[in-house]
């Protein structure tokens, strides 16, 4: 088992996306990360504009979807693609989750990335989030 970055595995018509991290907040940049590794190769994106997000889910799960689908929001309103991730925190109570997060990515440029396959939408499909032997490990389905 690795304790860090991210992986895909087939699934269908869709990609299954399993992130790890010593961290929840580390599995979760890694898991926008698988995200975006689906849409270009994100080591060319330039941090050249940064998005803040600020995000409530009524658990882990829905936090996970919420703060996947406010990315991907980005890329089909502005056309921009992220290569950073930063999670400053996350934290649950009995009655809701929150996150508090940046991006930072430019506008899609056809001669500077590499284009592999749009990603329409985050699902709860096969959604995991669990922590084993001091790593977490996030696992959920994008629609493509």
């Amino acid at each position: 088992m690795q304790c860090g970055g991210w992986m895909h595995e087939e699934h269908t018509a869709d990609v299954l996306v399993i992130a790890y991290g010593r961290t929840l907040e580390e599995a979760f940049e890694n898991a926008a990360r698988g995200v975006y590794e689906v849409v270009t190769d994100t080591s060319r994106v330039e941090p050249r504009r940064r998005v803040d997000a600020s995000i409530e889910g009524i658990d882990l799960e829905n936090l996970l979807y919420r703060f996947i689908e406010n990315l991907i929001a980005y890329t089909d309103s502005e056309g921009l693609v992220f290569g950073l991730f930063r999670v400053c925190k996350i934290e649950c109570n009995g009655e809701s989750c929150s996150i508090v997060a940046s991006a930072w990515g430019e506008e899609f440029d056809p001669s500077r990335h590499e284009h592999r396959t749009i990603v329409k939408a985050m699902t709860y499909a096969d959604m995991e989030i669990k922590e084993e032997n001091g790593c977490w490990r996030v696992q959920f389905v994008v629609d493509i």
